[in-house]
């Protein structure tokens, strides 16, 4: 059983920045692929960004390509998601999930993830 603790939401002003944390005490959490979903009121939860379970692949939305940053430490059980320039749209709940999911076609699949986290919101004020 692997269970995920997020940290680090808050309310930031557009432009800025948020660190997210998704920790877990799983001892086989190196074995899966990570990965960030987000929900808005009155939306489908979205894909944002996931992570190998190595860390060497990283994928990421069109939409916060280039602003976004996944990255993960296995000995500490910890995957970060480091948000910058932040916008009003990108309000939400955000998920960490955790599965062995392949990569490509797949990795964007919500339903593909056996583990998820509570959330924490991140508010983004214009």
């Amino acid at each position: 059983q692997v269970q995920l603790v997020e940290s680090g939401g808050g309310l930031v002003q557009a432009g800025g920045s948020l660190r997210l944390s998704c920790a877990t005490s799983g001892r086989t959490f190196s074995m899966y692929t990570v990965g960030w979903f987000r929900q808005a009121p009155g939306k489908e939860r979205e894909f944002v960004t996931a992570i190998s379970s190595s860390g060497g692949s990283t994928y990421y939305a069109d939409s916060v390509k280039g602003r976004f940053t996944i990255s993960r430490d296995n000995a500490k059980n910890t995957v970060w998601l480091q948000m910058n320039s932040l916008k009003p749209e990108d309000t939400a709940v955000y998920y960490c999930a955790a599965g062995r999911v392949a990569g490509g076609i797949f990795i964007n699949q919500a339903r593909r993830y056996d583990y998820w986290g509570q959330g924490t919101q991140v508010t983004v004020s214009s």
